[in-house]
């Protein structure tokens, strides 16, 4: 059975970090592309950051350039992503999802797999 487990959500200010990590079991990790999504109250959820199974590709949204980055250990089967000048819109639950297809890994339609989430509340 897969299983994605986010964790290090919490509450931080304005201009904080975080780090949040995803830790896969049951799926050939290098096997998948890697990606953290986000949804907002009453917002739809959107893309934030992938990388591809050997780490030679990552995307990001345009709101997060710059202040997010996400990597990969194939080694422990974990993706991160950290999280840097946070700002209060950042505020939403995180999800990682794993997809077989480094070209569709921006797509929250073309994932096979997705976490429980962890909740990122930055106060301003």
């Amino acid at each position: 059975q897969v299983q994605l487990v986010e964790s290090g959500g919490g509450l931080v200010q304005a201009g904080g970090s975080l780090r949040l990590s995803c830790a896969a079991s049951g799926l050939t990790f290098s096997r998948y592309a890697m990606g953290w999504f986000r949804q907002a109250p009453g917002a739809e959820r959107e893309f934030v950051a992938a990388i591809s199974w050997s780490r030679s590709n990552t995307q990001y949204a345009d709101s997060v350039k710059g202040r997010f980055t996400i990597s990969r250990d194939n080694a422990k089967n974990t993706v991160y992503l950290q999280m840097n000048k946070l700002k209060p819109e950042d505020t939403a639950v995180y999800y990682c999802a794993a997809d077989p297809t480094t070209a569709t890994m921006t797509e929250s339609r073309k994932m096979d797999y997705w976490g429980k989430g962890t909740l990122v509340t930055v106060s301003s």
